[in-house]
């Protein structure tokens, strides 16, 4: 008995000692992930930036203005492009300031604005971009090198690795979240022919959208750009298009501005496993439909190829799906000769062919070539027809009647151009903007302002660095009275 009692509390002791040993070592390999956490996120981190962009909707309004004087100002007030301000995320890809995003960031945009890790504001431009993968490559002018983050091999993730998203997600720039890749070549709803994303459960918010998914060794192996969420937010599905197609459509916007792909002119469909029996085409188990030729001067068409015929090689490699081969294609650059293997039905049987097809460029719906100024322009102070951005007009009788006597001289804002510097100018209490439509400028720089070219002849003289003061009535309905406030700027 005695033996027997040794005999268990030495087993017991065994059990005590291998549970500590095993707790011993969960703690230390949860501290070394602690560790790969901190490191990678304190090296990417610098690289990582957010992008502040301004574009403009326009308000529906009826098309004849009304004829009361509190009306016809309300009606001033919302008849202007309002600006519409984002925030998006991005990672500096080289040194020399070129910065990689989602397209949806910048697209359509009138300013740009790019905060790196140190605070530092840079204006950027759009280089180039890419409506077919969502991506867009901007530049920064910094006037030194600048920390920069690589690439890795998306082909080489694996479900189940752990990830890091990087990102500004509602505006809180340097949020780090760490996940898992939950799937690979995933589709989407929204996504493209050329849009196969890494699934992961790393938290992804709106504001993520241009930012990087970083292995444990501090690479690039995702752009963060979807979600899957029933409530706008996080729900534990975000999709990165992987880093080998980010790179190659880099590196095409570098060279020629935008991406050029590939194009045969067909539509096409998947042969399904009912095909290949109904046709009696055995040992033939993929390819792809020609189900539509769309131009008669298109590559596809000039080569001969017709509808019905079934591709199931390009360039000696076989393909599976539609989609393989337009990827295939696309991956190839325009005026590049490829080999087609086809089937063609002929009687009762097929016959194969082989077409040498000199390729075209597949066309685009919109795409921003070269370094498109229209889209990024910042607006300097110019001696145009509007200075400042503002456009102004005698005040209109039924507004000058709202202010009744509060109402000697002045001109009214008709118009302010949200391109302008001016339209971010806020207001003393930094609750709005300094100035609307409808307010009445009587006074800039100690000069009153008569007419509308009072105005423009004093602000039209002004260069970048002026410092300038407006008085302006605002009539407030509720109040029942006019409000003096002074505008103050530096001009930009």
């Amino acid at each position: 008995m005695r033996v027997l009692a040794f005999r268990r509390r030495s087993a017991l002791l065994v059990v005590i000692v291998a549970l500590a040993a095993i707790s011993v070592s969960g703690q230390s390999s949860a501290t070394a992930l602690s560790e790969s956490f901190a490191e990678v996120a304190k090296r990417v981190a610098p690289a990582v930036v957010s992008i502040e962009t301004k574009s403009r909707v326009a308000e529906a309004l009826p098309d004849t203005p009304p004829s009361s004087g509190d009306d016809l100002l309300d009606y001033l007030r919302r008849q202007s492009r309002r600006p519409v301000y984002a925030v998006g995320s991005g990672f500096i890809i080289d040194k020399a300031g070129y910065i990689i995003t989602n397209n949806h960031v910048v697209f359509e945009t009138s300013k740009i604005k790019v905060r790196l890790d140190t605070g530092e504001e840079f204006p950027a431009r759009i280089v180039g971009s890419d409506e077919e993968t969502d991506l867009a490559v901007l530049k920064i002018d910094a006037g030194r090198e600048l920390p920069a983050i690589a690439f890795g091999d998306s082909s080489a993730v694996r479900v189940g690795d752990w990830v890091l998203a990087i990102g500004s997600p509602f505006g809180l720039a340097r949020t780090v979240t760490a996940g898992i890749i939950s799937q690979t070549d995933r589709d989407t709803p929204t996504a493209t022919v050329f849009q196969k994303f890494i699934q992961t459960d790393a938290a992804i918010n709106r504001g993520n959208s241009g930012g990087p998914l970083v292995n444990l060794k501090g690479e690039v192996i995702g752009v963060n750009s979807q979600i899957a969420t029933s409530t706008g937010d996080y729900n534990g599905v975000g999709f990165a298009l992987p880093s080998r197609e980010a790179e190659s459509v880099y590196r095409q916007i570098l060279q020629f501005g935008g991406v050029r792909r590939g194009y045969l002119g067909v539509a096409l469909e998947s042969a399904r496993p009912e095909f290949f029996k109904v046709y009696g085409l055995n040992g033939v188990d993929g390819g792809a439909i020609v189900t539509e030729v769309r131009d008669s001067q298109s590559p596809a068409a000039r080569a001969g190829m017709r509808v019905g015929d079934l591709i199931t090689e390009v360039n000696g490699a076989s393909v599976k799906t539609s989609v393989e081969l337009i990827n295939k294609i696309a991956a190839t650059l325009p005026e590049s000769e490829v080999r087609l293997g086809v089937l063609r039905e002929k009687g009762e049987g097929f016959e194969k062919l082989i077409f040498s097809i000199r390729l075209g460029e597949r066309p685009v719906t919109s795409r921003t070539g070269g370094e498109n100024p229209d889209r990024t322009k910042i607006l300097p102070n110019t001696k145009d027809s509007k200075p400042l951005g503002l456009t102004v007009e005698s005040p209109p009788a039924a507004v000058a009647a709202t202010f009744r006597n509060d109402l000697p001289r002045g001109v009214v804002v008709k118009e302010i151009d949200p391109n302008s510097f001016l339209a971010d100018v806020k207001s003393a209490n930094g609750t709005g903007p300094a100035l609307l439509p409808g307010d009445i400028i009587i006074r800039v720089n100690r000069r009153d302002i008569a007419t509308a070219r009072d105005f423009y002849e004093i602000t039209g003289a002004l260069k970048k660095g002026d410092a300038v003061v407006m008085q302006v009535l605002v009539h407030s309905p509720a109040a029942a009275r006019t409000i003096l406030k002074f505008v103050q700027f530096t001009v930009q």
